[in-house]
């Protein structure tokens, strides 16, 4: 059996996405209100049957609020600002300043209410090589 919990965070943020056109609007400075899940995976509950408790996670809004709440996120990153690379920051972070990082299993890293890139490290995709 596999028990799964996850958490949202949320923070506005500035960027833009130097390596596409210059007449893609996304190259030209903008903003958006992000939204972060964190997903925890286990295949055991802890001693008070849970995975972990959602509290255990308040470093890592903790962390987004200091980092990248109102912020130029090509400035606060030292990689692309892609939801892609936002979310796999994240999940890094995560793995190695959460005390249950292990457990992270995925990092979902929205940009507007249709549109997400998830981060899970170590998966396998169908024709990736």
């Amino acid at each position: 059996m596999t028990y799964v919990i996850g958490r949202q965070f949320t923070f506005c943020a500035a960027h833009h996405l130097d390596r596409l056109p210059p007449e893609h609007k996304c190259s030209r400075v903008h903003g958006h209100t992000y939204a972060v899940e964190v997903q925890l995976t286990s295949d055991h509950l802890d001693s008070a049957d849970m995975v972990r408790d959602f509290g255990d996670l308040d470093a890592l809004g903790e962390y987004i609020a200091a980092t990248f709440d109102h912020r130029d996120l090509n400035q606060a990153l030292t990689v692309q600002p892609t939801c892609e690379r936002i979310a796999e920051h994240l999940h890094r972070w995560c793995r190695d300043n959460l005390p249950a990082g292990g457990l992270v299993t995925a990092v979902r890293v929205s940009e507007s209410p249709r549109t997400w890139a998830e981060y899970r490290p170590g998966a396998a995709i169908d024709g990736a090589r």
